[in-house]
C-alpha cells in the first residue's frame, strides 16, 4: 500500500496509504518542490483490514496535488526497541511503494538515534515523488530463454571508464544502451544482461568513516524506486534501455534484494519499514530480537501477507512499466521461509510462478542464505533457474589440478543432473558460472592463491578464505612471460569450459577480457579503479577468443540445450546425444572414471545435422595427441578457426579444443566464425 494517483469529482488529488498494525497514528507530510521544507502534515485514518492480513492501513485522499509532489510518512506508536517497536514521529519515513525518490539515501548517525534524540530527520531522508504511471500495456514476451548466456554487470563499474560513452552518461543505466555497449554484447552472444541492483540503496554504517561506499547495491531501503545516481532519468531511463537492448535481441534481468534492507540491525537507521511496522516487515526471534538469516542484521518477513503483496507488486511494476525479462533473487531461500523454515512451495514462491504477469519471466534463485538449512541448491520448483555453486567449485578444482575430478567435470558439463534431475526431471535449471560479482574475478582465479582485501578496511578478514584458486607460480602481478602465458591459457580453458557447458551459462562483465580486482574477493565497497572495468587496457586477444567461443555456441545448439544427456540416440541418425571418450577415442570405462590421476576426457555430442561436436579437455600439464572416432564419408575439422591443430596433432596441456564432424565436402553456416 502506497501513494497512488487518484481522482475525485472535486478535481485532481492523490490517495496516500501505508500498512501497519502496531502504529497508533500516521501522517503524510508534503514538501516544497525542492523537498526541503515541510509544507503540510495531514493525519491519515486508520482502517483495519481482513483479520488474515494481521495489519491495518492508514489512508487518506489529499486534493489538489498531482504528480511530482514530494512527500513522506510519519508514524507513532510504542517505542520499545527491545520488543521490536521503533515508532518515532520525528523520523520521516519513505513510502515502501515509492516509484521515485528525489535524492540518494545517505547514512547519518541521527537516523539511528533513539526517540527524542535525533531531532526531525526530514533533511536527512529522500522524499518520495508522486509518480503518475500510465496504465500498463500487456508485457511483450521475454527475449531470454533458458540455455542462453546471461551477462552479469554492475552498471556503474561497467560503464565508468568506457571511452566511447559520453562522460556525463557514464555510470548510468542509460549508458548500457550506448551503441558501443550493445555491439559488445551482441558479439558475445549475450541473451540477457543481468543488472546488479539498481534500486535505491544505502551504505552500511561502517563504510563512510573508511572513505568507502557500497558499490554493488545489495543494501536496499525501498524496493521500487531506482537509485537516482544510476538512473537520473528515473523509470523512463530503465524502460528506454530495456527497449534498446530488446531491439538488439537482448533481454534484461534485474537482480533484486528482497531478503533484507539497509535498516540493518537494532543499531541501524530508521528509514521506512522499521518506522512503519517493524513487526510486520521483519522476522523476529521469540525474545523480540531481529532474525539475521541474511548476515546483514535483519531479515524481511516474506511469509507476511503484506510483504508478499509488496514484493509481487514490485515485480509486476518492473515488468509492466519497464518491460524487463525477469529477475534474479538474492538469497532466495528467504522468500520461501515460512515461520523460519524453507518451503519450496511457500505462498510467495507459488504466487510468483503462477502470477499472470510474472509466470513467463525468467526467475533465477541464488539458492542459499545463512539461516537454518539455508543451502537449497536444486530445491526450488520449476521454472526457477538456480545459481550452481557446485558447478563453479568443481570446474575450479578440475583446472586447479585436483585429483579425481574428471567425473565431476563431466557431470557439470552435462547440466548437473545429480542436482537438477530429481523427481525424474529431464531438463537442467542450472545457471553455470565460474566467477560472479561475489568472489575473485576469472583472471584473479589464476593469479592469486589467497584473497587480498586489505583495501576494504577490515584487515583482510572479510571475504571467503578458500577460493579454489591458484597463482601459476607467483602471487599477483608479474613480468615473467611464462607465467603470464600460463595465466592466459588458463583463462582460455576456463572460458571454453563455460561456453561448452550444457544449459544456461553466466559470464560476469569483463571476465571475457581479463578484468582484475587485484585479488580482492569482496569488492562491494570499492567504487573505484578496483572494480571499474579498464576498457582501454583490456586483453583483446582473450576477448577475441571469447567472441569465437560465443559464435561456436550459437552454431552448435547441442551446447545450449537444457535437456539432460542420456547417451541414447536423439533422432533417427542413431548418433547418441553424448559419448564420453578417453584421449585415444575409446569410451571411458569404470577404471578411467575412477582414476584419480586422469585429467583428460572428450565429450562427443551428437547434433541435429547428423554430425558430431567433440569437446577435448586436456587438464594435464603435458601435451597429448587426441584421436577421435572416424566415420566413412565424414571428416573432422577445427570448430574454431584460430585453432591451429587437427585432431591428430598434439593438443597443448591445460587447454580445451573443439572439433566438428561434417560430411566430406560440406560446410555449415557459422562454422569457423
Amino acid at each position: 500500500m502506497g501513494a497512488k494517483p487518484s481522482f475525485n469529482v472535486l478535481g485532481k488529488g492523490v490517495f496516500f496509504a501505508f500498512a501497519s498494525n502496531s502504529a497508533t497514528r500516521g501522517w503524510v507530510c508534503l514538501f516544497d518542490p525542492a523537498g526541503a521544507v515541510e509544507t503540510q502534515r495531514i493525519e491519515l485514518e486508520r482502517t483495519p483490514l481482513q483479520p488474515a492480513m494481521d495489519v491495518a492501513v492508514f489512508q487518506g485522499f489529499v486534493q489538489n496535488i498531482e504528480a511530482g509532489t514530494r512527500y513522506g510518512f510519519r508514524a507513532d506508536g510504542p517505542y520499545a526497541p527491545e520488543e521490536g517497536l521503533w515508532f518515532d514521529p520525528d523520523k520521516l519515513l519513505v513510502d515502501p511503494y515509492a516509484a521515485e525518490i528525489d535524492r540518494p539515501y545517505a547514512y547519518d548517525p541521527r537516523l539511528a538515534a533513539r526517540r527524542g534524540e535525533s531531532g526531525d530527520t526530514a533533511a536527512l531522508v529522500p522524499k518520495a515523488i508522486v509518480a503518475a504511471l500510465p496504465e500498463p500495456a500487456a508485457p511483450l514476451p521475454p527475449v531470454f530463454s533458458p540455455g542462453g548466456l546471461i551477462y552479469e554487470l554492475n552498471v556503474r563499474s561497467f560503464t565508468k571508464l568506457h571511452p566511447d560513452i559520453p562522460e556525463k552518461q557514464r555510470g548510468t543505466i542509460a549508458a548500457i544502451a550506448h551503441p558501443a555497449i550493445v555491439e559488445h554484447l551482441r558479439k558475445l552472444g549475450v541473451s540477457a544482461v543481468e543488472l546488479m541492483p539498481v534500486i535505491a540503496s544505502i551504505d552500511e554504517r561502517h563504510l563512510p568513516p573508511l572513505g568507502l561506499r557500497n558499490a554493488w547495491g545489495y543494501n536496499p531501503v525501498t524496493f521500487m524506486a531506482l537509485d537516482p545516481r544510476l538512473a537520473p532519468g528515473g523509470l523512463a531511463e530503465l524502460r528506454g534501455t530495456v527497449k534498446a537492448l530488446r531491439d538488439a535481441g537482448i533481454g534484461t534481468i534485474l537482480d533484486l534484494v528482497f531478503n533484507h534492507t539497509g535498516e540493518s540491525d537494532r543499531l541501524g537507521p530508521t528509514l521506512s519499514l522499521r518506522g512503519l511496522d517493524n513487526h510486520a516487515y521483519y522476522r523476529h526471534a521469540p525474545d523480540g530480537g531481529l532474525v539475521n538469516d541474511t548476515g546483514t542484521g535483519n531479515t524481511v518477513a516474506c511469509d507476511h501477507p503484506v510483504v508478499q503483496e509488496m514484493i509481487l507488486d514490485t515485480l509486476r511494476h518492473f515488468v509492466s512499466h519497464a518491460g524487463v525479462d525477469g529477475f534474479r533473487f538474492d538469497l532466495a531461500p528467504i522468500l520461501g521461509r515460512v515461520e523460519g523454515i524453507f518451503d519450496a512451495d511457500a505462498p510467495l514462491l507459488r504466487a510468483i510462478r503462477n502470477d499472470p504477469v510474472l509466470g513467463d519471466r525468467a526467475l533465477i534463485a541464488e539458492p542459499w542464505d545463512i539461516g537454518p538449512d539455508g543451502y537449497q541448491l536444486g530445491n526450488f520448483p520449476p521454472p526457477f533457474l538456480e545459481w550452481n555453486d557446485k558447478y563453479r567449485d568443481d570446474i575450479r578444482r578440475f583446472w586447479r589440478g585436483d585429483r579425481g575430478m574428471v567425473g565431476a567435470l563431466a557431470t557439470r558439463l552435462a547440466g548437473s543432473s545429480d542436482v537438477f534431475g530429481r523427481a525424474g526431471r529431464r531438463t537442467s535449471r542450472s545457471v553455470n558460472f565460474i566467477a560472479a560479482h561475489d568472489g575473485m574475478t576469472l583472471a584473479d582465479i589464476v593469479a592469486y592463491e589467497h584473497k587480498h582485501n586489505e583495501a576494504n578496511g577490515e584487515q583482510n578478514r572479510d571475504g571467503h578464505s578458500e577460493n579454489l584458486s591458484w597463482n601459476n607460480g607467483i602471487e599477483g602481478t608479474t613480468s615473467d612471460a611464462a607465467i603470464a602465458k600460463a595465466r592466459f591459457d588458463d583463462q582460455c580453458a576456463l572460458l571454453a569450459t563455460l561456453f561448452a557447458s550444457r544449459g544456461t551459462i553466466m559470464l560476469t562483465a569483463g571476465d571475457e577480457f581479463g578484468r582484475t580486482q587485484k585479488g580482492n574477493n569482496n569488492a562491494y565497497a570499492q567504487d573505484n579503479g578496483i572494480t571499474w572495468l579498464d576498457w582501454a587496457g583490456r586483453d583483446r586477444a582473450l576477448e577475441r577468443y571469447a567472441v569465437l567461443l560465443a559464435a561456436l555456441r550459437r552454431a552448435a545448439p547441442a551446447l545450449s540445450d537444457t535437456h539432460f544427456l542420456t547417451g541414447e540416440a536423439a533422432d533417427a541418425s542413431d548418433i547418441p546425444d553424448v559419448a564420453w571418450l578417453t584421449e585415444t577415442g575409446v569410451p571411458l570405462g569404470e577404471a578411467d572414471w575412477n582414476d584419480p590421476s586422469r585429467h583428460r576426457l572428450v565429450m562427443l555430442l551428437g547434433d541435429d545435422g547428423g554430425g558430431r561436436l567433440a569437446v577435448m579437455v586436456n587438464g594435464d600439464r603435458r601435451q597429448c595427441v587426441f584421436t577421435l572416432p572416424a566415420r566413412e564419408g565424414f571428416e573432422w575439422r577445427p570448430a574454431i578457426e584460430t585453432q591451429a591443430i587437427g585432431f591428430a596433432r598434439p593438443q597443448p596441456g591445460r587447454s580445451v579444443n573443439f572439433m566438428i564432424e561434417r560430411r566430406a565436402g560440406t560446410a555449415r553456416a557459422g562454422e569457423g566464425a
